[in-house]
């Protein structure tokens, strides 16, 4: 048999397939080693035929490298189909797992048992060991009573030559334990709840449905968790499999309590904040069906799985759900594929959907499933609008409106807990002279660092590098520095200013940088250790916190002007799924929303709940403007580490793509321009990009993928987006 292989090499001149005999059997899916030139590099078998048709001699497979295949079928059909999209299979291949197996970086743990030999009594056992070794004397009654005992442990109690000796006399008996190292979750009682007529209907509907797509829009507390929880248990007991996505890392600790509640060990986690054993570990039991339900990040979509009968994906909205590094991705595209092999059904769910998915839900492509009531037939938390120009006006120019920081008093005095969310992180923005204008600037992203007090620095928020913070201008001296827009740290600070009293718990990327952060803040919050909970869009959703009576909104305008088609939609999402983390129990709640635009139309929606309102304004706009979902936006973005290469390039590459224009009637128009970034990571960045009718972008894409691909050149790199999540 002639065994076709991808070698482990993220290159395009090798992304594409060697032919290997081999002198033992090798399935499909399996890591290999091979020859390779003067190497002997790493490769999956992607396929087997009887002969080749290359002109020369072929080499030998060296070494399996594992036990069985670790790629299913389903995923080298899945790198295929991915492959369509202008990525090399090598990067998809990784993609399906843990990247320290590659390499062999990571193993099964084992550890050694000693078993005391049960053929024999302890006096007999006893009788084979000379009165004077007192050690081996005393392991074997130790043993005897134990039955088994990890060696490690019992060989440093006594001696680990003592443990030897009775190996050797057949007295105690060695066993080698693969041991999983699980990730922790936080803790349910797993109590089964009573379904509401309409999370009944809506598990009815799904599970005794056609294979497809559904969409739950349910306002937030309306219990689609139990209706996730419902569906996989149905599908478990039909003997398929699942896959449960959530957004954010933070939520995982959360959902991983729930669902070992209710599946225990059947629950494998996946998440890139696992240490490289705990994912290895995870992954395979997945991989060896040891466990059937896989919970988890965007990442967790390609779980080895088979026979998958549902796929869900919480609050699918979201942005999280978007690879845009290297490959790029959508979660909800590749769950469709993995939905169609399995004739599977596909679950989104979100209080505020996307508009182009709630556009394809009325369309009739997607079955649609509205939930318009809370599971405790609560009201939805009252929303009061704060005109912050009116508080400035008032004399009031700080950070808190006085009807935010009366409601926090009044929550701290009632035994209550309150949520401020804003969506910026770090103590202040920037840092500016005052007298001459100077604001420190990253060098290799040329964006102005964000000031952390905490640890007196400054930060790139875009690749991480940290500097000493400044006390006086560098350029004239001048010691009056101005802070920029405020931070989730400059809010913790300013609470326990005012607020000397109250507890305060921090939650954003700076705050969970140490494993199990997300689970600790989150426990402790839950457990009422403490009062208010600060945070950026980490905290705006799924989290149920029975005491938390009180929401602040600090900025509500942070998304709302960016120069971006989605910058409305995502400001209704945040504040929508922020007001939702209010009065989800018994206690009513309250949303204190501060902003300047008080009179924007997204604030009048968003303060009534009223998503289908917002729904009509914001499709008629794009229909008009010929935004998504009438339209692809096409971004080829031009990467070099010279300005000039990356402007000629991304000229050159317009002309291609206005050349194509005059061909194909379905490119309405194509525009070339320095990214919003021009510098990031020490590379200039130039797009081009191109609005494609959405009835012919299927037709026209292989082109405009054909057209990046010939602009590459050892100078430049070209990516291709396709209706990017920003536009930097």
């Amino acid at each position: 048999m002639v065994y076709e292989v991808i070698v482990d090499i993220s290159n395009s001149e090798t992304d594409k397939v060697f032919d290997y005999l081999s002198p033992f059997p090798v399935e499909k899916g399996e890591r290999v080693l091979v020859p390779f030139g003067r190497r002997q590099v790493e490769g999956f078998v992607i396929g087997v035929k009887e002969k080749s048709d290359c002109r020369y001699d072929l080499k030998d497979i060296m070494v399996r490298l594992d036990d069985r295949p670790v790629i299913l079928p389903e995923m080298i059909e899945l790198a295929a189909h991915m492959r369509a999209t202008d990525l090399r299979l090598i990067d998809c291949l990784r993609l399906f797992v843990p990247s320290k197996l590659r390499g062999g970086r990571v193993k099964a743990l084992t550890r050694n048992f000693l078993y005391f030999d049960d053929s024999r009594t302890l006096e007999e056992a006893l009788g084979e060991v000379k009165p004077s070794a007192k050690a081996q004397r005393a392991i074997l009654t130790e043993l005897y009573d134990l039955r088994f005992a990890p060696e490690a442990r019992i060989s440093e109690k006594h001696s680990a030559s003592a443990v030897k000796a009775l190996v050797e006399k057949g007295l105690l008996i060695r066993k080698s334990t693969e041991l999983n190292r699980t990730p922790e979750g936080m803790i349910y009682d797993g109590k089964r709840v009573e379904l509401t007529d309409g999370q009944r209907e809506a598990v009815g509907k799904i599970a005794e449905g056609a294979p497809g797509t559904y969409l739950i829009h349910g306002v937030t507390g309306s219990g689609k968790t139990e209706i996730y929880l419902n569906l996989i248990e149905k599908t478990l007991a039909e003997g398929k499999t699942a896959i449960m996505l959530v957004p954010e890392i933070s939520l995982t600790p959360q959902m991983l309590g729930i669902f070992r509640a209710r599946f225990g060990d059947m629950v494998s986690v996946l998440h890139s904040g696992l240490s490289d054993g705990e994912r290895y570990d995870e992954w395979r039991r997945l991989l060896t069906g040891s466990a059937r339900v896989a919970l988890g990040a965007r990442s967790a979509v390609f779980a080895p799985l088979k026979g998958i009968g549902v796929i869900i994906i919480d609050e699918e909205h979201d942005s999280s759900y978007v690879s845009e590094n290297n490959p790029r991705y959508f979660t909800s595209e590749i769950a469709e594929f993995r939905r169609a092999y399995n004739g599977a059904k596909l679950v989104l769910g979100s209080a505020t959907p996307s508009i182009e998915t709630y556009y394809k839900a009325v369309k009739g492509e997607y079955t649609l499933i509205t939930l318009d009531k809370r599971i405790n037939r609560m009201k939805l938390p009252e929303l009061e609008t704060v005109d912050m120009r009116d508080e400035i006006r008032a004399g009031n120019t700080g950070i808190f409106s006085a009807r935010l920081l009366s409601g926090l008093e009044q929550t701290l005095k009632d035994g209550n807990q309150a949520m401020l969310f804003l969506n910026r992180r770090g103590y202040a923005s920037f840092l500016r002279c005052r007298s001459c204008g100077f604001v420190p600037k990253c060098p290799s992203c040329e964006v102005s660092l964000t000031y952390h007090k905490e640890d007196g620095s400054l930060r790139c928020h875009y690749c991480g590098a940290k500097y000493r913070a400044i006390d006086k201008c560098p350029v004239c001296g001048y010691e009056d520095l101005k802070e920029g827009k405020t931070g989730t740290e400059k809010i913790e600070s300013e609470i326990k200013r005012i607020f000397p009293e109250a507890r305060v718990l921090r939650m954003d990327n700076d705050t969970t940088r140490q494993r199990d952060s997300y689970k600790e803040i989150l426990t402790a919050f839950g457990a009422g250790e403490a009062d208010v909970l600060v945070g950026t869009q980490m905290i705006a959703k799924g989290h149920d916190f029975k005491n938390v009576t009180l929401v602040g909104i600090v900025d509500a305008d942070v998304a709302l002007y960016y120069s971006d088609y989605r910058s409305a939609e995502r400001t209704f999402q945040l504040i929508t799924q922020m007001a939702g983390r209010a009065g989800r129990e018994s206690k009513p709640g309250r949303v204190v929303m501060q902003t300047y635009s008080p009179n924007h139309y997204v604030y009048k929606f968003a303060k009534n709940y009223d998503y289908r309102g917002f729904f009509e304004k914001e499709i008629n706009t794009r229909e008009l403007t010929k935004y998504p979902p009438y339209s692809k936006i096409v971004r080829l973005l031009v990467l070099s580490d010279n300005a000039d290469s990356a402007r000629d390039a991304s000229r050159a590459l317009c002309a291609e793509v206005v050349s194509l224009k005059a061909k194909t009637p379905g490119i309405m128009r194509v525009q070339v321009m320095p990214a919003a970034l021009k510098k990031l990571r020490d590379y200039y960045r130039y797009q081009v990009v191109a609005w494609i009718d959405a009835e012919a972008a299927k037709e026209i894409m292989p082109y405009i993928y054909a057209k990046a691909n010939a602009a590459n050149s050892a100078k430049v790199t070209v990516f291709t987006e396709v209706n990017p999540q920003q536009m930097l």
